[in-house]
């Protein structure tokens, strides 16, 4: 098995030492270096070319986010970026994310060595994902989780649909609402998310269909990512906030670190923020949000699946299906990395498989009220 050749740019001594020690110890990772800022980087990079880069952002002589577009522009490299994890370091590290950046792993301001230390299987994953990045992907465009004894499914957060009934999930005898209360739209995402959610909602309409998204991500990132989003956009997106109303022209990110559920009252759709455990190792994960659609949507939602490393969202995304909502997995040619849509697809979740750039018409015409949002369909 060909090792993956990897480069450390990181202006902090203590950094490069820990990670240099860290990533030397994996039998799969081959290290070419540890360079103290991109302009020393270059010059290693012109004797042997690495698979995936480990970036700091905030470095002299040159910045982080200069040499990521640049690379961008003249060969583009998977990049991790090992960023501060503070609401001060979030901006940019989410322009990182959206200059071509696959991920981003959190780095605090005191107690680096042990963090590092104690963080090296994310780490060492974050590089494995890198590595299967698609590079045509990678342009230049516009508090870690607590390790758990075993990976839990949504069950863990949201008791599992029993019966179905009318295209609606009954629960311990809790009948689902007949009456519509308008269509939905939810999305779930991960790696390569941050950018290919600003390239579908910034297409979307004041008034588009409400949506609920979960978008893998560190906890003091989410709130800097919605924000980032709403200036971009022309409906509102914020960071949920429990008891959000989902209404048209809105839409509800989950914040890093707690589960998103859709619920429906009388007056129609709103979001329960709630703590709970990892869920497929993640919080908020994207199966719970899918399956609390499922349960209260039904006929009238959409559920989107997109790029993102792991099966996260795939069997929220088939009980969606059964429960008779359209679903959509984006397709691979499109993703960053096609972790979560090949599963779903796998799994026979998805109702189409549809490109990064047909996914604005898609929750568009669901918005018009067709019953199919048409282009291919899987049986």
């Amino acid at each position: 098995m060909q090792r993956i050749k990897v480069l450390v740019v990181d202006d902090s001594a203590v950094v490069r030492q820990v990670m240099l020690g860290l990533l030397q110890a994996d039998p799969g990772i081959e290290v070419l270096g540890a360079c103290a800022d991109p302009l020393l980087a270059m010059q290693r990079m012109q004797l042997q070319w690495p698979d995936v880069i480990v970036l700091d952002v905030e470095m002299p002589r040159m910045d982080g986010l200069t040499f990521l577009r640049r690379l961008m522009q003249e060969r583009p490299t998977p990049v991790v970026i090992c960023s501060t994890l503070t609401q001060a370091g979030a901006p940019a590290t989410l322009e990182a994310l959206a200059a071509g950046a696959v991920t981003a792993i959190p780095k605090p301001q005191i107690g680096l060595k042990q963090f590092l230390s104690e963080a090296a299987a994310e780490l060492t994953d974050a590089i494995r994902v890198a590595v299967r990045a698609n590079p045509a992907r990678l342009r230049a465009r516009t508090a870690r989780a607590p390790a758990i004894p075993a990976r839990l499914s949504a069950d863990a957060v949201l008791a599992p649909p029993r019966t179905q009934v009318q295209g609606r999930w009954e629960q311990d005898g809790e009948a689902a609402m007949r009456r519509s209360a308008g269509r939905v739209v939810a999305i779930g995402t991960s790696t390569g998310g941050t950018q290919a959610l600003q390239d579908v909602l910034a297409q979307l309409p004041a008034l588009s269909p409400g949506l609920v998204i979960v978008q893998h991500m560190p906890p003091q990132f989410t709130a800097a990512f919605a924000q980032r989003l709403d200036g971009l956009c022309a409906l509102e997106v914020r960071e949920a906030r429990d008891q959000d109303r989902v209404v048209p022209g809105r839409a509800l990110i989950a914040p890093g670190g707690r589960h998103m559920l859709l619920k429906r009252s009388d007056a129609g759709y709103y979001v329960e923020v709630r703590d709970g455990p990892p869920v497929n190792r993640h919080c908020p994960s994207v199966d719970v949000l899918f399956r609390s659609a499922a349960r209260c949507a039904g006929t009238d939602a959409l559920g989107i699946i997109m790029t993102g490393m792991g099966d996260d969202g795939a069997r929220g995304l088939k009980e969606m299906r059964d429960a008779g909502a359209h679903t959509v997995a984006q397709d691979e040619a499109s993703c960053v990395v096609f972790g979560m849509p090949r599963e779903a697809i796998r799994l026979e979740a998805a109702c189409q498989v549809a490109s990064l750039e047909e996914l604005p018409r898609i929750i568009g015409a669901l918005r018009s009220g067709m019953a199919s949002p048409g282009g291919p369909v899987l049986e």
